[in-house]
């Protein structure tokens, strides 16, 4: 997993809503399908925390992140749960 980008100052960068978009495109066409639906219902809404928490999220391999959606394995980190949660709602 990539690290989250830090300034020098040792403060998170800020995350940007068109790039995290980006990311939520996915080679798995079933993580593809409820993602996009996540973003159409959830993304404008979401808080900075949540979006750098998302961010941090879209770090996990495509079948990972798939198994936390839909409940074969558990999210690993309490942080990422309210996000899975929303995904699962979509």
């Amino acid at each position: 997993m990539t690290p989250p980008a830090v300034h020098a100052s040792g403060a998170r960068a800020p995350v940007r809503r068109g790039q995290l978009r980006w990311h939520c495109r996915r080679a798995l066409l079933e993580l593809d399908l409820v993602l996009e639906r996540f973003i159409e219902r959830h993304f404008e809404v979401l808080e900075d925390q949540q979006l750098a928490d998302l961010q941090d999220l879209l770090q996990c391999e495509d079948h990972d992140l798939w198994a936390m959606v839909n409940g074969s394995e558990q999210c690993p980190e309490e942080r990422w749960r309210k996000i899975i949660a929303l995904m699962q709602q979509a």
